[in-house]
């Protein structure tokens, strides 16, 4: 059997050999030889949205049923929320899927499949931003199919923010990675890329990235009104204050969150739910930027967690449970312990949604109460105590005054405000801590956060999980580090 080139170009980096899987195009995805031979505004609009998809969590979008890859779907909930200590892969303990409890215990190697899951979605993800940027940047295509210039603007900011999420999420699992900018066209131009380059050189290429979509979006909340779903300047705005976070560039944080907040496009919810309702979606305030689950589309595009929910995936640990103070609603609207139901990935406070594959519910990456905690850590870390314990107060307050999921209101005096005069660095510190595991748990943030504030040892070590120093960067995939004849150097430890 020969390898179809063209199909090798679309899964970059995955160096999947010569098996059957590649003869066909990933579902849903125009084909660099669509574009080559018949160039309209529709086949690059279809190719800008096929980069979309490697965020969402639709079943099979780049392999069919195949758990031994990790490929079902994206594994975010793995790598962020179960290694965190927040989330058990089921409600009973079992054999299924074992390698995800590998991962929530740092029991695993190289091998594991939840490391090529997430490698191949982003690279994935990747291989389609680059096809469409190099699409959008080629005057003679542009010219062929007469796209509008405002069109054309909007459609590359978009790639160019989505190449650096993907590129965010691979430099924050993996350290450095080859970075890839320009569709590949051979196996030998994809193996001479199989080279890792330095953390830097990623966040710089991120940076870049971000910047140019914030000049290229349109200056309005949705970019499109009538696909409010896109990539917006807000979200390019917001990723880049994440960025910065990240770097620990704390004044770049507070300046860029006061540009977004210029903007006056998001506040907080009155309602915690609000954000993850299937109701509220695209009519509420606070969400900066989703992927958009539809149910009953052609190619699939709903949120395949409610499958893994009817199968009894997706439970809270105890210890994330007995984080939440007494009578915070926002417990109940997270999960349903005994109707075994995690209501905010479903977008229901029922259990309507369970063991439904093709559920409408969003997949919320950016919202506005992760901005102000990110602007309370920035705060903190120049020594402006009042104002960090401000902003972590805010988000208190919008909880104790959200109903409860039964229609009440909370007791009078639940989460009281945190003392605006303190000047306890490591009490406020502690605040945030809490306050961004309660307001934000399920939302795969938790193990970033860990990581980066440098804990992650010391609070997995305390919950009896073994996680060791090494960890503090998960392992190249196995497979590309010999695919790639050793080329690929893996992380340290592993």
């Amino acid at each position: 059997m020969k390898c179809n080139i063209k199909i090798f170009a679309a899964f970059l980096l995955l160096f999947a050999g010569c098996e059957s899987s590649l003869n066909q195009d990933p579902i849903g995805q125009i084909t660099p030889d669509q574009i080559d031979r018949e160039p309209s505004v529709q086949t690059v609009e279809s190719s800008v949205n096929s980069s979309y998809q490697l965020m969402s969590n639709t079943l099979n979008i780049i392999g069919n049923w195949n758990w031994a890859e990790g490929k079902v779907l994206r594994n975010d909930f793995i790598l962020d929320d179960i290694a965190s200590g927040d989330m058990n892969k089921k409600w009973q303990p079992d054999g299924d899927q074992a390698w995800m409890d590998r991962v929530g215990n740092f029991n695993f190697t190289p091998t594991n499949q939840a490391f090529q899951g997430i490698w191949s979605y982003d690279y994935e993800g990747i291989s389609r931003t680059n096809r469409a940027i190099s699409d959008l940047t080629n005057d003679e295509i542009m010219s062929q199919v007469n796209m509008d210039q405002s069109l054309r603007d909007r459609l590359l900011g978009e790639v160019y923010f989505l190449r650096a999420f993907y590129y965010f999420d691979l430099v924050t699992n993996f350290g450095g990675v080859p970075l890839i900018l320009q569709p590949l066209d051979n196996f030998d131009s994809a193996f001479e890329k199989a080279q890792r380059v330095e953390e830097a050189q990623v966040w710089d290429q991120i940076r870049t990235d971000l910047s140019k979509a914030e000049q290229l979006l349109p200056n309005q909340k949705y970019s499109s009104s009538s696909e409010p779903w896109r990539v917006s300047i807000g979200a390019a705005i917001a990723m880049q204050a994440k960025v910065a976070l990240f770097n620990e560039n704390w004044q770049d944080v507070i300046d860029t969150i006061d540009r977004l907040q210029g903007l006056n496009f998001y506040s907080l919810n009155d309602n915690y739910f609000h954000s993850f309702s299937v109701a509220q979606e695209y009519q509420e305030d606070e969400v900066i930027f989703s992927y958009n689950h539809q149910a009953n589309q052609t190619p699939s595009k709903g949120n395949g967690l409610g499958a893994l929910m009817g199968w009894g995936f997706i439970a809270p640990t105890d210890d994330f449970v007995n984080e939440f103070e007494e009578n915070d609603p926002r417990l109940a609207y997270t999960v349903d312990i005994d109707d075994k139901v995690i209501h905010k990935l479903l977008g229901s406070t029922t259990d309507e949604y369970k063991g439904n594959a093709d559920s409408p519910g969003n997949r919320v990456f950016i919202r506005w109460a992760d901005v102000l905690l990110w602007k309370a850590e920035a705060y903190l870390e120049t020594g402006n105590y009042a104002q960090s314990v401000v902003l972590i107060n805010r988000i208190r307050e919008r909880a104790r005054t959200t109903p409860t999921i039964d229609g009440g209101q909370p007791p009078q005096g639940t989460l009281p405000d945190r003392n605006e005069n303190s000047t306890d660095e490591g009490q406020i510190r502690d605040w945030l801590i809490h306050e961004r595991r309660v307001e934000l748990g399920f939302e795969s943030h938790r193990f970033n956060d860990l990581q980066r504030w440098g804990i992650a040892q010391k609070v997995l070590n305390e919950m009896g999980i073994n996680y060791m120093d090494r960890h503090d960067l998960y392992p190249i995939p196995q497979s590309e580090i010999d695919k790639s004849g050793g080329e690929m150097r893996q992380n340290d430890g592993y």
